[in-house]
């Protein structure tokens, strides 16, 4: 048997989609996010100053639960980086899995991913300063 075909989410935004079914998914995701952000900082604080970060994700799912480590990423960096007084970064973001994945369903999530990135990053005078972001 193929891999492809055993090991597959069911596309769209349906009852049985993956979207739709993936709430533990989700809770693992957020119970693991001070891990995650410690590490992440680490790393950044470890870096030398850089223009352009790039996040892989090499298993992402098919619906909300694909932007939200990419977010909780992008926050965590965008934080350590206003704290240390370096200049905007642009993210680059490459999403990956296996082919019979629902991308249409990801990309279709790309506006309202792209909305809260904005409203996670409003400015000390009001003014939204989102982050540069780019998803293939």
């Amino acid at each position: 048997m193929e891999v492809t075909k055993v090991l597959h989410m069911n596309g769209g935004i349906g009852d049985a989609s993956y979207a739709k079914n993936s709430l533990l998914q989700q809770k693992v995701i957020l119970t693991t996010k001070s891990i995650t952000d410690e590490a992440i900082s680490s790393l950044y604080n470890n870096l030398s100053p850089r223009e352009t970060i790039c996040i892989a994700d090499l298993g992402c799912s098919s619906g909300p639960n694909t932007f939200l480590p990419v977010s909780q990423l992008i926050q965590t960096i965008d934080k350590e980086r206003k704290n240390k007084g370096h200049e905007s970064l642009e993210f680059h973001v490459f999403l990956n899995d296996l082919p019979n994945n629902d991308f249409n369903t990801i990309f279709r999530l790309l506006p309202t991913f792209h909305e809260s990135l904005r409203k996670q990053n409003m400015g000390e005078d009001g003014l939204f300063d989102p982050p540069n972001c780019f998803v293939r």
